[in-house]
Order: C-alpha cells, then sequence, then structure tokens
C-alpha cells in the first residue's frame, strides 16, 4: 500500500475578517489580494514544507500536493515549485501531485519540462496527477470552459508524445500547435513518471482513466458513493479487457491524530474553521454557483454516484434533482445543517467518518473499516487544515509514525491491499523488488 500525506496549506490569517468561528462566511473569488500579508505567508509556505519533510521522516510513503488559485482556502497554486523544492530536501518519499489542472495551461509542453525536471531531480519520485479543474479554476486563469474536456484530452497525449518519442517533431492539434517540439528535458523514470487521475464527480473521466490504467484517487467522498464509484470504474477496465484491483484505487480522507480523544476532538474541530474550503465538507466556505457550474465542466447525465452527495454538488455549483436527493438520503448534509452551528456540523461529519479523529488506540479500527469497506491500494491522509496550528500537525504526523503506519501497512498486507508500486497497473504484473 501506499500511504501519503496531504494538506491544503490554507492561508491562515486570524486577523482576516473571516477567520474563526465568529468571521464572515467566506463566499468562492470574493477575496481581495488586498489583505495578503506577504511575510505570513513566507512563514506558511516554509512550515508547510517543513511539514512535509517530517512526514517524510515518520515514514509516510507519498508527499501529497494539490493545486487551486485565487483563494486564501489553498496556498497551493504553483504546487510545482513547493514539488520541486521537496524534490531537493527529501530523500525517499514519493512526490504525488493530485494534480495539475490540464485545461488551463496554454503551453502543455512547459508542463512536460517541468514535471520532467522534477522527476530527475528527485531522482525518479515523482507520481503526477492531471485533473480538468472546476470553474473556478477556468475562471482564475481565462480558460474557455466549453473546450475543458478536449484541452483535457490534447495536453494529455501532447506531454506523453514529448516525454515518450524522440524529436523534434510537430504538434498540429485542435487547440495546440508546435512546429517545433523537442524538449531537452525527460522525466528519469522510463517510460514516464507514474500517472494518477484524482476527481469525484465525471463518469467521463473514469471511463477515461480506466481505458489508460491509470489509478483513479477519489477526493474526500462519503463512503457508500465511493465504493460505487470505483464499482465504475471496474466495470469500465473490464469493458477495456482487464481486472481492477486496489492498484488501481486511491482514497484521499480527512484523518488527526491526537494525545487524547478530547484534544483530538477540539483540533480536529479546527478542519471547520479555518479560511472557507469549497471543497472541505462542513467548512464555512459558499460557492458561487455560475462560476463552479460553467458550460462544458460536468455532463449533469453522467455523474458518479457521489455527484448525487450534496456536499460534492455544491462545490460543484449544482442544486440536485429529485432522484439525487433521493439517493444516498442519509449521506448528505441538507441545507439546514450545511448552514448549522460548527460543533452539530463536526459532530455529524464524525458519525458519518467524513472526518476521523482521535488517538491511534480509536483511529486505527475506523482506517480498518476504510479499508475493508473500499479496498483501495493508495490512501492520503489529509491533516493540518482550517485553523490547525504547526504543532498540532506535527503532533498528529509524529502519532501517525509511530502508531499508525505501522498498524495500516500490516492491516494492507493481511487484507492484500498493494499498491501501484507493487503491482503495476499497466500490466496487472507485480513488481519486482529492487536490488539491494
Amino acid at each position: 500500500m501506499l500511504i501519503g500525506s496531504f494538506t491544503e496549506r490554507p492561508y491562515q490569517d486570524p486577523k482576516a475578517s473571516w477567520w474563526g468561528t465568529t468571521g464572515r462566511r467566506l463566499t468562492d473569488l470574493d477575496s481581495s489580494n488586498d489583505e495578503y500579508d506577504a511575510r505570513l505567508g513566507s512563514s506558511l509556505y516554509n512550515r508547510y514544507l517543513d511539514e512535509k519533510v517530517y512526514a517524510e521522516e515518520v515514514g509516510f510513503d507519498a508527499l501529497a500536493l494539490n493545486e487551486h488559485h485565487s483563494t486564501p482556502f489553498c496556498m497551493g497554486s504553483v504546487c510545482n515549485v513547493e514539488a520541486a523544492i521537496l524534490a531537493r530536501i527529501t530523500q525517499r518519499a514519493k512526490i504525488v501531485l493530485i494534480g495539475n489542472i490540464l485545461p488551463i495551461w496554454d503551453d502543455p509542453l512547459w508542463l512536460a519540462e517541468e514535471l520532467a525536471i522534477i522527476d530527475m531531480i528527485s531522482r525518479g519520485r515523482l507520481v503526477t496527477g492531471w485533473v480538468r479543474g472546476t470553474g473556478r479554476e477556468s475562471i482564475a486563469h481565462n480558460s474557455a470552459s466549453p473546450y475543458n474536456w478536449e484541452r483535457f484530452q490534447e495536453a494529455h497525449d501532447l506531454i506523453i508524445k514529448a516525454w515518450t518519442e524522440p524529436g523534434p517533431f510537430r504538434w498540429e492539434g485542435e487547440h495546440y500547435h508546435y512546429r517545433y517540439l523537442n524538449p531537452w528535458a525527460r522525466p528519469y523514470q522510463t517510460p514516464h513518471p507514474q500517472i494518477m487521475i484524482p476527481g469525484a464527480v465525471s463518469q467521463r473521466t473514469v471511463e477515461w482513466a480506466a481505458a489508460r490504467r491509470y489509478p483513479y484517487i477519489m477526493l474526500a467522498t462519503r463512503l457508500e458513493p465511493t465504493r460505487d464509484s470505483f464499482a465504475y470504474y471496474d466495470k469500465c477496465a473490464r469493458e477495456s479487457g482487464y481486472e481492477a484491483g486496489p492498484q488501481h484505487r486511491g482514497y484521499l480522507f480527512k484523518v488527526h491524530v491526537d494525545e487524547t480523544e478530547e484534544r483530538a476532538y477540539e483540533t480536529g474541530r479546527k478542519f471547520l474553521t479555518g479560511p472557507g474550503n469549497i471543497f472541505l465538507e462542513g467548512s464555512r466556505g459558499d460557492v458561487r454557483k455560475h462560476v463552479q457550474n460553467l458550460p462544458g465542466m460536468s455532463e449533469r447525465g453522467r455523474l458518479l454516484p457521489t455527484g448525487g452527495v450534496r456536499a460534492v454538488a455544491r462545490s460543484r455549483g449544482r442544486d440536485l434533482t429529485p432522484t439525487e436527493t433521493d439517493s444516498y438520503r442519509s449521506l448528505r448534509l441538507d441545507s439546514a445543517t450545511q448552514h448549522a452551528p460548527i460543533d452539530e456540523n463536526y459532530r455529524e461529519l464524525l458519525e458519518a467518518q467524513s472526518i476521523v479523529s482521535g488517538t491511534p488506540k480509536t483511529v486505527i479500527p475506523k482506517i480498518r473499516g476504510v479499508l475493508e469497506y473500499l479496498r483501495p491500494g493508495s490512501i492520503f491522509f489529509w491533516d493540518g487544515d482550517g485553523s490547525m496550528s504547526h504543532e498540532d500537525s506535527m503532533r498528529s504526523l509524529r502519532l501517525m509514525g509511530e502508531e499508525v503506519l505501522p498498524a495500516v501497512r500490516e492491516m494492507a498486507k493481511e487484507l492484500d491491499l498493494p499498491g501501484p508500486f507493487e503491482v503495476d497497473p499497466a500490466t496487472n504484473e507485480r513488481i519486482a523488488e529492487p536490488a539491494v
């Protein structure tokens, strides 16, 4: 099993008008960067890099980074810069991008070169993940949303060719045109880094990933619809002539570990009290529907079961249809709960295991339940978010290294949950251990 550490790296400013439990709700893309303090930002970037280094020290297999733009809930607008730094200052852990937003790149050759250099500096530790993004990202980078899916596919094909075929050659596509394509930087890994596709909503993206045997990572979605979404991947895999296994399934979920149950409860509650995050269920983040739900982003008739859960639908700027509302009724936050007091919200999320918090003794059985239910070969613990402090993050990382990670690895062996670096997703064959 591949076990990774993740956080959104929020911009934590206690002086901001939207901070804490009494501040205003944060509407996405509604905050001027006039509120940004570069000195505070500098401290936070260095803090989050220090935490990634410590995550490797305590035994995590992977350090995961994501990308969002023009928002205080995620400082990862140029996550490739962070990945390049980690490539040099870490030694062992995979650097997993979940992921670069392909359709907003007007020059995917530049991205191919960036990622190849990260892979070389890390000596083959890059795991590249590509996403389509949501409407907010198209707005932030002036990308035409009706062409989102076309640009995603073409940029992918261009990068793979640039990595695997000798140049120079021409590229005359629908959206990208190169008279001379000959990147001198090519990846350290052969033929290219492992590719994972993160997502939460689109059937079409799952079909595309399964056809290419790329592992699919479900992003902090509720358990039952997540399992049904993985079943859809399995169906697509069979239609492509192979049986999918744990090596094709990844899951990101919120887990915080602390020294006592009381401290774990209070610290886990901080997930919901930082800058409002529209992708963090229960957070004080509000969506601009006309921004998120732009033309061409998602086909309403081709959504995964996770798309019928209110929290996911809201983050994409959608209202549920009556049929969707009936489906997974017990799993969703209705409008009243979404705007309920934080403690009420938090208790509901703990009950649904949308947030897992506790001591190692109580958290480990809950993680086992997730592994038995979803059977993923890759998992990523989302922690240190919202208003959690550096000290909160470091305590959790230490306890994970001391108690949680060893227990999870034993569970993975017992449950036969190989990761994508134990069984090759492209061939379903076991990967030989490197010679010592």
